[in-house]
C-alpha cells in the first residue's frame, strides 16, 4: 500500500557501500598503501605483491559475505567481552 504523492524514487548508490575492486574503500586503500610501502620503500617487490593479493582477496571475500563487515568489526572491537573463556 502506497499513498499517492508519497512516493520517492530512491537511487542505488544511496544505499550501496563505496567498493574498489570488490572491497570496501577505505581497506583497499590502507591495503594498497602498506602494499606500495613494502614493494617500493623497502624494495621487496614479491612481498609487496603477494601482500596486496592476499590482503585484497581475503577483502573481497569478506564484501562478498557481508558488505559492511567493516563496521561490524569495528563495533566488535569497541564492545568489552564479558565472559572470559
Amino acid at each position: 500500500m502506497s499513498i499517492t504523492g508519497y512516493r520517492i524514487p530512491l537511487h542505488r548508490s544511496l544505499t550501496e557501500r563505496i567498493m574498489l575492486g570488490g572491497a570496501p574503500r577505505n581497506v583497499a586503500i590502507v591495503n594498497g598503501t602498506l602494499a606500495a610501502a613494502l614493494g617500493l620503500g623497502l624494495q621487496l617487490w614479491i612481498v609487496g605483491i603477494a601482500f596486496w593479493l592476499i590482503g585484497h582477496g581475503a577483502a573481497v571475500y569478506a564484501a562478498k559475505r557481508d558488505p559492511q563487515f567493516m563496521d561490524v568489526m569495528g563495533r566488535h572491537i569497541r564492545h568489552k567481552s564479558y565472559l572470559e573463556a
